[in-house]
């Protein structure tokens, strides 16, 4: 944990919060640190993540739930408006995948919005199997088509979002981020935005 990466979140939850309605309900996959889920505005907040450090980090108000991405059994289908996850799904295997987004679709309302931050394999190639976790590459278009095959409409994709790191180019000052996310095009960007609906 940095605490310089609450700040930055703050200002990443800032400019998604178009996408999430302040009186709907959120759920982060992989919420970890709860970076995102701590910051965005939202009627009920969802951290969900098999990691027994998670609850330790997440703000008051913020619901822990200690199961995987792929098994999202506390929720009813339909009732949730938003799920995020950020950089995740570069690390799942095939079938741990179709699973994970089987689930976000059947949890979310008609409309509801799937949104991904995620290394655009595109623009991070060098640096990308840095991480030996990866099981997956993505770029802004092969994500947005697995997407469409499992069942969701295409709504925004910004193929330059932010430094592939939250270490690597993005300061955390709140003002330069907000900036920086303002830019038409972002320099070091290495990951990607990807936001997909549920059809009503």
């Amino acid at each position: 944990p940095d605490p310089r990466r609450a700040a930055v979140w703050r200002e990443i939850a800032r400019y998604l919060q178009r996408w999430v309605p302040e009186d709907g309900a959120v759920v982060v996959l992989g919420a970890g640190h709860c970076g995102f889920i701590n910051a965005v505005r939202a009627r009920a907040r969802h951290a969900v993540d098999p990691w027994e450090g998670v609850a330790a980090h997440a703000a008051p108000g913020v619901q822990v739930h200690r199961t995987p991405a792929h098994s999202l059994e506390p929720f009813a289908d339909g009732s949730v408006d938003v799920v995020f996850a950020s950089n995740l799904l570069e690390h799942l295997d095939g079938k741990t995948l179709g699973h994970t987004l089987s689930e976000a679709r059947r949890v979310l309302r008609p409309g509801g919005r799937l949104l991904l931050v995620q290394p655009n394999f595109r623009y991070a190639y060098k640096v990308y199997f840095d991480d030996y976790t990866h099981e997956k590459i993505f770029t802004h278009e092969s994500l947005r088509d697995t997407l469409l095959a499992a069942g969701f409409e295409a709504d925004h994709v910004e193929s330059r979002f932010l430094p592939f790191t939250l270490r690597s180019g993005l300061p955390a000052w709140p003002p330069l981020v907000r900036l920086y996310l303002a830019l038409p095009w972002r320099p070091f960007a290495g990951q990607m935005l990807v936001v997909v609906r549920k059809p009503a």
